[in-house]
Order: C-alpha cells, then sequence, then structure tokens
C-alpha cells in the first residue's frame, strides 16, 4: 500500500482555528500566537492537542469576545516582531552591500585594501556632524583589510562567471595580448577578451593577468593565454582574430604567440581563419619614431632631470619662476612607457624655454644647444608634430571602439599629413603654432621648410608601411563600414546572395544612415546568418 502523501490531502487552515484555539496561518503553516511553536501537519487535531495541553488553563475562563480580543493583541505583537526581524534583516544587508560597493571602488581606483579603515573613519566622523543618530549603522559597515580583500575576491569571481556565462553565448571573440615589465621587473601578460552574441551584441573584458617570473619565450605566453580560454570555457572555433604588441615572441609565424595558436586551431579543426593584427595604438606610437629626433628629445629629457632629479634644484626652479611672475610653476617629468606624457613636456620645455636658459646658466651649465636657432626650430616642429600624434593617440582609445572607425582616423591622418607636408613647402604654418612662434622671434636663421617637409612625407611613408596589414584587409574593413557601397561580386561566394538583398533593400540602407556602420549590423536580419557572422567577426575584432 502506498504511504499516504499529506500535501494531497488539501488539508487547508480554518479562520475559526483563530478565536478557539489562538493559532494563525503563516506561510502555510499553523503558528500558536501564545508560544511561537507550530505544528507539523495541518490538521485540527495536532491544533486542539496542542492548545489544550499548554495554553487551555490560562485562558479558559475567557469568554468569545475577550479570546477574540487577545487574539487580536497577540496578532499586533507577532507582526511587530516580524516587522523587527525584517528590518533588522534589511539593515545587515545593507551593511554588507555598503563593504561590496567601498571594494569595488577600492579595486576600481587601484588603492590599497587598507583605505577601507581610513575611509570607515572618515564616514564615521561626518556621521557625527551630519546624522549622528546613523553612526551605529556607519559602525557596521566592515571595512578591515582582511574584509576589502574578501569583498574583491568575491567581485572577481561573480565577474569571472558572469563573463563564462556570456562566452558560451558568443558566435565570434577575439583576444588581444600584451607583455610589459612592472616595477618589479616581473613580466604581465595582459589578455583582453572582445566577444560578440548572436543578437551581435559586444562583451569587451579583461580575461586575466598572469605574471610571468621566468622566461616569455612565445611558448610560455602561448601557454598563459590558452589556459586563459581554457579556464572560460571559450570554444577555440569561435576565435576569429588576435592582436598582439608586435613584439617577436607575439608574432613569430613558427615559435611565436601568433604561430602556436594558428597550429592549435588546427589542431581542434577551426575552419575559421585566424586574422592577426599589429595594435593600432602600439604602430602609432612606434611611427613617431621615423622622424629621428632622439637628440632633441634627449636633450629635453636631460634638462628636465637635471632640474627635478634634485630636491634642492627642483625648489630653486619652482622659486624663480614665482620670482619673474611666470604663468606656467613647474616643468613635468617624462616616462618613455607613457607615451602621451612627451606631448606635456615638450610643450611645458618650449614654453619655459627661456626661463630654463636662464635658470641653467645660473646654475653653471651650459645652455649652447638650448639657444641654438637650428635646435630651436627643431623643438617647435617635435612640439607641434608630438600634439597631432597625440590627438590621433587619444582619438584610438577607448572601449568598444570599432575597428573601421580606429583604420579611418589613421587614413585621415595620413591625409593631413601629405596637406601638411605641401603646406609646409609652400611655408605655410597655420597647423603648426610653436613653428609659427620660433618664425616669429627668429634673428638669423631662416626656418627649414623643406627639411621638415621631408621629415612629414617619412612620417607618412612611415604610416603607410605600418599599416599595410589593413590594406591587405580592405574588402573585408569596406563591407562593415559600407555594405551598399562594395561590389558584391567581388565578396566571398557564401554573402553575395545576402548581400544582394541587403544592398537592393531601401528601409535598411534608411536604417544604415540613421544608425551608421556600428549598430547596423544588429539590424541585419537572422534570415541572413551568414552575412550576421561575417559582421559579428568584424565587431568582435581589436585594433
Amino acid at each position: 500500500m502506498a504511504k499516504r502523501k499529506v500535501d494531497f490531502e488539501n488539508r487547508g487552515f480554518q479562520e475559526r482555528w483563530e478565536a478557539e484555539y489562538m493559532f494563525v496561518d503563516i506561510g502555510g503553516k499553523p503558528v500558536c500566537l501564545v508560544c511561537g511553536g507550530n505544528v507539523a501537519v495541518n490538521k485540527e487535531y495536532n491544533i486542539r492537542r496542542h492548545y489544550e495541553t499548554k495554553h487551555e488553563d490560562k485562558y479558559k475562563d475567557l469568554n468569545i469576545q475577550q479570546k477574540q480580543q487577545k487574539v487580536e493583541e497577540l496578532k499586533k505583537s507577532l507582526v511587530s516582531q516580524q516587522t523587527m526581524f525584517k528590518k533588522a534583516k534589511s539593515q545587515s544587508e545593507a551593511v554588507v552591500k555598503a563593504s561590496y560597493i567601498v571594494a569595488e571602488e577600492i579595486a576600481k581606483s587601484a588603492r590599497p585594501f587598507t583605505e577601507g579603515e581610513f575611509l570607515k573613519s572618515c564616514m564615521v566622523k561626518v556621521c557625527d556632524v551630519v546624522c549622528p543618530d546613523k553612526k551605529q549603522a556607519f559602525l557596521n559597515v566592515s571595512l578591515s583589510r582582511n574584509t576589502i580583500a574578501d569583498r574583491v575576491c568575491d567581485l572577481a569571481t561573480d565577474l569571472q562567471g558572469q563573463l563564462i556565462e556570456k562566452g558560451k553565448d558568443f558566435i565570434a571573440y577575439s583576444l588581444a595580448v600584451d607583455e610589459s615589465a612592472d616595477t618589479t621587473d616581473t613580466a604581465q601578460l595582459a589578455v583582453f577578451i572582445r566577444g560578440v552574441d548572436s543578437s551581435l551584441c559586444v562583451t569587451e573584458e579583461l580575461l586575466g593577468i598572469k605574471s610571468m617570473h621566468g622566461t616569455t619565450t612565445g611558448k610560455d605566453i602561448f601557454e598563459e593565454v590558452s589556459k586563459c580560454v581554457n579556464d572560460m570555457k571559450l570554444p577555440w572555433d569561435k576565435l576569429t582574430g588576435l592582436t598582439t604588441d608586435g613584439a617577436p615572441a607575439m608574432c613569430g609565424e613558427k615559435s611565436g604567440l601568433v604561430g602556436r595558436m594558428r597550429e592549435k586551431m588546427q589542431r581542434e579543426n577551426c575552419t575559421c581563419e585566424l586574422t592577426v593584427y599589429h595594435c593600432i595604438i602600439h604602430q602609432e606610437s612606434l611611427c613617431g619614431k621615423a622622424l629621428k629626433m632622439e637628440h632633441v628629445m634627449s636633450t629635453v629629457t636631460q634638462t628636465v632631470n637635471f632640474i627635478r632629479a634634485r630636491a634642492l634644484n627642483h625648489r630653486q626652479f619652482q622659486s624663480f619662476l614665482e620670482e619673474i611672475q611666470s604663468e606656467l610653476g613647474d616643468v613635468p617629468y617624462h616616462t618613455e612607457v607613457r607615451w602621451l606624457s612627451r606631448e606635456k613636456v615638450l610643450n611645458r620645455f618650449f614654453e619655459l624655454r627661456e626661463e630654463i636658459c636662464q635658470f641653467m646658466e645660473s646654475k653653471g651649465k651650459d645652455s649652447t644647444v638650448i639657444r641654438d636657432e637650428k635646435w630651436l626650430h627643431e623643438l617647435a616642429f617635435l612640439c607641434d608634430i608630438t600634439k597631432h600624434l597625440t590627438a590621433l593617440n587619444l582619438q584610438l582609445q577607448g572601449r568598444n571602439r570599432v575597428i573601421t572607425d580606429m583604420y579611418d582616423a589613421v587614413k585621415a591622418f595620413q591625409a593631413k599629413l601629405r596637406l601638411w607636408e605641401i603646406q609646409m613647402q609652400q611655408g605655410n604654418l597655420c597647423h603648426f603654432p610653436c613653428c609659427q612662434t620660433i618664425t616669429s622671434q627668429a634673428s638669423n636663421a631662416a626656418f627649414p621648410n623643406a627639411h621638415f617637409a621631408d621629415k612629414l612625407s617619412t612620417l607618412r611613408a612611415e604610416f603607410t608601411r605600418r599599416f599595410a596589414d589593413f590594406e591587405a584587409q580592405k574588402f573585408n574593413l569596406e563591407l562593415f563600414s559600407n555594405p551598399f557601397a562594395v561590389d558584391a561580386e567581388k565578396a566571398p561566394a557564401n554573402i553575395q546572395m545576402e548581400l544582394i538583398e541587403v544592398q537592393c533593400n531601401s528601409i535598411r540602407k534608411a536604417k544604415y544612415d540613421t544608425v551608421g556602420p556600428a549598430q547596423f549590423p544588429s539590424f541585419i536580419p537572422e534570415t541572413m546568418p551568414q552575412l550576421r557572422l561575417q559582421a559579428a567577426r568584424m565587431l568582435c575584432m581589436f585594433g
């Protein structure tokens, strides 16, 4: 005989049990209002037995009305207790949530975990002034070093879990890998991922940072990158792009990261071709070295280091600027690894060139080079062109940048270089303000327009050489940036039919004109899977 199931007997709580037995229904369970006890089975016999054995002697002299009044009082007391517990629970949850919020901000700002205790002391002091009655709530927030460390680990684990879940929906993804040494000379390998799901939504995140204490060969880098991919359970057949910093250990076709990644994809029977790029921002920075003006930069760096390296010289220089009522109060350091600092240092040096000469002479240093007009011409030109390069660099930075937009910015800069070269030959310095300043102040030496025009030509040629890889992908870039302008005959056979349908659809053409190339792929219908996949592969590509 089958065991009887209590849940199938439809035993419901009867309202009359409140007055008769002083029980109330809470969450489907009968609870005694007097002692707070509950009965396992919702059955009148069990409830009556509980009341008769424990509470009947106390309440047997009450009539029905008095008993009902007592029940209402007990119910109000029970509700009050429940409210208190809920409030305590909500306060406890708020305290924990607050500690997570603070831990997230500390982690984002890369501050020490011990900052949490300092922040808590500040919050408590502010609370004493603003809302002293809430002080205990602030004291309850745990922000110790260990707590912050635990909270950051929890956040990191949660983010990793979210990324793994998102990775399951990727139809294409690409990786960006960069290796650099920290202040302790330990190699740090940063791996970024950019994936696109079936709805063509882009996810761009840091996949991992790996410390490499030994060698940093192509094999070592490949093993770390491969571990990141496998830990995130990402399918190798969805990998479409790889962007590196251009180091030999990265770019080697046999023993480098690129060669080993392609071998891995072949072993995994991946049909998709791996597209490899050298980071656009890194290449843009390297292009500047083609100017071969290190002699100017070295003089600037040596002079700045003389002023800033010793505290006495630095204080005296600042006092000197105050004495002559200079609008600028100091000259900044230049750090090679921070490319954008070059423009700030050069501009400040150029603006303070007279004051720096006077200070160096007062310290017994030779300032002949700094006062030389030919050198000043080169300094002015380097200031101006570095400012333009920095503007391009900033334009290429940022999250969720589409590779076609980045390449368009590079092509626009190449066109500007061509224009500046022509204008420089004609003596037109309208886009070179520092050169204009030096020309107006020059006493004897004429400004070497032809020399600097050659410099601009060399820089333009270097841009063309370094970005030749993008020319090989020209059709794919044009197909993504404007699918209505490409020749369908030149497109791969698997997307030709879908491409023609899109090009002949006036509604989609109007939508493209409205939303632009970056957003348009999401409006390609699912009935065109090959075109959507092609767009996804371009959307996920790092520049």
